[in-house]
């Protein structure tokens, strides 16, 4: 199972996925940009499918905060 860490010293302690020094961030951005998870994986042959799903899940589950209206 992959990990998404954040490390003081690694690019700012923004989350990365664990083996590499990608960003969750960085994967949303691709995404976003069109990019398919192929794409993704054949730009960068140390990130796994797995550390994508992580990614997203991590984003998920932390980048959901409740609006909160009066």
């Amino acid at each position: 199972m992959t990990t998404i860490l954040s490390l003081p010293g690694v690019r700012a302690g923004r989350p990365i996925i664990e083996g590499t020094r990608i960003t969750v961030a960085e994967v949303l951005e691709m995404f976003a940009s069109g990019m398919t998870e192929t794409d993704i994986l054949e730009a960068f042959p140390k990130l796994s499918a797995a550390g994508v799903r992580a990614a997203l899940v991590y984003a998920a589950t932390n980048f959901d905060h409740p609006v909160v209206t009066a």
